[in-house]
């Protein structure tokens, strides 16, 4: 979808953040990234983080996105807007 200038401005069904250093950076991801991806309609966010080794998964649920679920490296990860998709969370590391 284009605005009146051109710009397109539909969100993505996904997006995936790997966690910059920093309490700043983390906060920024996990706090105003997330809200933003909420409301403007993306599906699933995923939040990497390399020094923890885990991966959040957040899913829309009553048109806000939530945590569904933590992996961790010897998880496995799928995805319901991804229908063939599979594959092992240490694939993130």
């Amino acid at each position: 979808m284009l605005d009146d200038t051109g710009h397109l401005i539909a969100a993505p069904e996904l997006v995936i953040e790997v966690l910059s250093p920093g309490e700043k950076n983390e906060r920024r991801d996990r706090e105003s990234k997330l809200k933003l991806y909420s409301t403007y309609g993306v599906l699933e966010y995923w939040i990497v983080d390399h020094q923890l080794r885990k991966l959040e998964v957040y899913r829309r649920d009553n048109a806000i996105l939530k945590l569904a679920v933590t992996l961790y490296a010897e998880d496995e990860l799928t995805s319901p807007i991804l229908p063939e998709f599979r594959t092992m969370v240490k694939q993130f590391f």
